[in-house]
């Protein structure tokens, strides 16, 4: 379980429910109902209780550019634990080497335009956000809710769009083999245009976390 990331993509490759997107691009994954109906409602619920306006490292001097609500779940509440399990069963990751689970809420309107989960090498913030526990390696993000229209992933540089769908599950290596960061996994949060979506994210870093 001390594995930062290298070996996830072998580990789940053939797992039941599983599928690997079809591109060299990058290691990106999906897992239909990868989390039941009723943890998806509780997990909702505490994003409703606790939610925030979202923020973000570099907003490029665009104020627009990250729209949605987050919140920290705490680690202490069973169902967290029981999604912190479920991570790891798939995975092999140890929960040490994660952030704390986030969760988002998108309203009509409201999106995330197109970035990267790692941290720019060259950015002025890079050693502010990465000098304790390293760049981030893996993301996983949970769609908690079918949306009525919008709020799709989109990765461009992959020709890929992935549409808001109760419990499943969408993860990828921020990473190319050598470790450096991965430009390809560069994706965009669309606007959702009629309902609410909720999605769940947890990121992976390099060394334990630290806070």
């Amino acid at each position: 379980m001390g594995d930062r990331g290298e070996s996830v993509a072998a580990r789940v490759t053939g797992q039941p429910g599983v599928q690997r997107v079809p591109t060299a691009k990058a290691e990106i994954f999906q897992a239909r109902g990868f989390i039941p109906a009723d943890l998806c409602d509780a997990l909702i619920a505490q994003i409703e209780i606790d939610r925030r306006p979202s923020t973000i490292a570099d907003d490029n001097g665009d104020p627009t550019f990250r729209t949605s609500e987050t919140c920290d779940l705490p680690d202490d509440d069973p169902h967290v634990r029981a999604l912190e399990a479920r991570f790891a069963a798939l995975s092999g990751l140890d929960p040490a080497y994660g952030e704390p689970i986030q969760g988002q809420r998108y309203a009509v309107g409201q999106e995330f335009k197109p970035h990267t989960d790692y941290f720019d090498p060259h950015g002025a913030d890079y050693g502010k956000f990465c000098a304790l526990s390293g760049q981030r390696t893996w993301t996983f993000m949970i769609y908690l809710n079918d949306v009525a229209a919008g709020g799709a992933t989109r990765f461009r540089h992959l020709d890929k769009m992935f549409q808001p769908e109760r419990g499943k599950l969408l993860f990828w290596n921020n990473r190319l083999a050598g470790g450096a960061v991965n430009p390809a996994t560069l994706h965009h949060g669309m606007k959702v245009r009629k309902g609410v979506k909720y999605v769940i994210t947890k990121w992976y870093r390099e060394q334990v976390w630290r806070g």
